[in-house]
C-alpha cells in the first residue's frame, strides 16, 4: 500500500483530516519527553489520521533508540508516520537521509524542492517509489518570513517569465508526482492558488492552525486536504478533548460545502 492510499484509508476510518504534529518542547530527563509523547498518542489516536514527527523528538530520543517506542505505538494504532526532515542537500546525501528514516519506520518524508530534481530529490523519490513510501514537498511554509524565500519572484525556465517561487514549486509537485504539498494555514490565499495548480493530483497539507494564527474554516474552505496541528493539541490541558474538538470542527466545515 502506498503512502497516499495509507493516509486516505486512515482518514476515512477515523473520519479525520488531522495530522498530529508531535513536536514537543524540551524536557529532561528525556524519559519524560518520551512518556509525554506516548500519553498524547494514546489519548488522541482516535481523532487523527497520521502523526508528523520533527527533530524535536528525533534528536533527544534517538532515531533507532527511544523514538522507536513512539514509532511502534503509532504503528500499533495503524497511524501513518511522516518525518518532517525537510530534506535539502545533494542527491546522494538526500537518499541516505531518506533511507534511514524509512528504515526506522516512517511512511513519508518532507523535502525542500529548492534543491531541484537531478542530483537533488530524484534519488529520494526513486527510493520512496521502490518502497511504497511518500514524499511531501514544501511549497509555502506557515511562518511570518516565508515570503522572503518561497514568495520571491524568479525566472521560470519553461516560460521565461517572472513567477512566484511557490507557484513553480506547486507545478513541481505535480510534475514529480509528489504525495503532498505543504502550504501554511496562515496563508489561505496561497492555498487557493496552489489548489488551482495541483487540483486533485497532489493533496495539500496545511500547518499553522491555532498558535501561528491559522483558522480552521478558512484553511478548509481554501482547499487544504489535511490540517497539521501541533501546539494546539500538545500543549492543551486535555489533548484528547482538544483534538476531538478540532476534528469535529473540520468535519462540520466539510459538511457545509
Amino acid at each position: 500500500m502506498d503512502f497516499k492510499t495509507k493516509i486516505e484509508k486512515a482518514a476515512e476510518e477515523r473520519n479525520s483530516r488531522i495530522v498530529l504534529a508531535l513536536d514537543l518542547p524540551p524536557e529532561k530527563p528525556y524519559e519524560i519527553l518520551l512518556s509525554k509523547a506516548i500519553k498524547i498518542l494514546d489519548g488522541t489516536n482516535d481523532y487523527v489520521c497520521a502523526v508528523k514527527i520533527n527533530r524535536q523528538l528525533v534528536l533527544p530520543l534517538g532515531l533507532f533508540r527511544g523514538l522507536q517506542t513512539v514509532i511502534c505505538v503509532a504503528k500499533d494504532y495503524e497511524l501513518p508516520l511522516i518525518m518532517d526532515c525537510k530534506i535539502n542537500d545533494v542527491g546522494h546525501t538526500n537518499e541516505i537521509i531518506a533511507r534511514y528514516y524509512f528504515e526506522a519506520g516512517f511512511d513519508a518524508v518532507t523535502a525542500n524542492p529548492l534543491v531541484g530534481w537531478e542530483e537533488g530529490l530524484k534519488p529520494v523519490f526513486k527510493l520512496a517509489r521502490e518502497n511504497g513510501k511518500g514524499v511531501i514537498i514544501l511549497v509555502y511554509m506557515s511562518h511570518k518570513s516565508t515570503d522572503e524565500g518561497y514568495g520571491r519572484s524568479v525566472k521560470d525556465k519553461k516560460t521565461g517569465s517572472l513567477t512566484p517561487q511557490y507557484q513553480i514549486f506547486a507545478r513541481k509537485a505535480v510534475e514529480w508526482n509528489a504525495d503532498g504539498a505543504v502550504v501554511g494555514a496562515t496563508y489561505p490565499e496561497k492555498i487557493v492558488e496552489v489548489k488551482q495548480i495541483v487540483k486533485d493530483k497532489v493533496p495539500i497539507y496545511s500547518p499553522g492552525i491555532g498558535f501561528q494564527g491559522g483558522k480552521i474554516e478558512e484553511t478548509v474552505r481554501a482547499g487544504a486536504d489535511y490540517l497539521i496541528v501541533g501546539r494546539s493539541i500538545t500543549l492543551a490541558k486535555n489533548p484528547a478533548e482538544a483534538t476531538k474538538k478540532i476534528r469535529d470542527t473540520v468535519n462540520s466545515v466539510l459538511a457545509g460545502f
